[in-house]
């Protein structure tokens, strides 16, 4: 873990606690499930940009829309089976109303916002949080790692789409808020929720 990465992770996660006035991590984080999250963010995302861009190659971005709507739950699921935590992606602007984040989630989006829209454009690592919540059933650990919005996600996500991509929006997310976005802004977040333990 880099001394940037965590001082930028320790920092979100005090300020959240605060913020929610929730029970914080009380010291560096236990670095074994940070790291199965990372790997897992990265899993998900890296499968996630190969099925699109071979989408985008093969038929368009109109192909990368039903990508997003079949694959991307099909292997957030199975990497959710394999590991043992709950992996997805959320976003404060949703696409898929599935994917809509819970009051943490949406303040650390809104913190990932903020950094980013203050970060320099050669800021190169996404914002990421740590989170761990203590009740009487055990401590859930969550992990969130930025969705930065890149060149290519604008065909799909940007203030001016192809028609034909209008089409396929609106009839596969009827209630889409996921336009309008520019390179560098928060398009989303990937989670990693680790269920309570003892």
């Amino acid at each position: 873990m880099t001394a940037t990465r965590t001082a930028r992770s320790a920092r979100i996660l005090f300020s959240l606690c605060a913020l929610l006035a929730l029970p914080a991590y009380g010291g560096e984080p236990d670095v074994a499930w940070v790291e199965r999250s990372r790997a897992l963010a990265d899993q998900l995302m890296s499968e996630l940009k190969a099925e699109l861009g071979q989408a985008m190659q093969q038929g368009g971005p109109v192909a990368a829309v039903a990508v997003c709507k079949s694959r991307a739950p099909q292997i957030a699921a199975r990497l959710s089976a394999s590991a043992g935590a709950d992996v997805g992606r959320t976003a404060i602007r949703l696409r898929n109303p599935a994917n809509a984040p819970d009051d943490l989630e949406r303040a650390i989006m809104q913190g990932f916002a903020a950094e980013l829209s203050s970060a320099s454009p050669a800021a190169t690592a996404p914002p990421e949080a740590i989170f761990e919540s203590r009740s009487a059933q055990g401590t859930e650990r969550r992990y969130l790692r930025a969705i930065v919005t890149q060149p290519v996600c604008l065909a799909c996500h940007g203030a001016t789409l192809a028609p034909e991509i209008v089409t396929a929006i609106a009839r596969d997310y009827p209630q889409d808020a996921a336009t309008g976005f520019e390179t560098g802004q928060l398009r989303g977040a990937v989670t990693v929720r680790w269920p309570a333990n003892r």
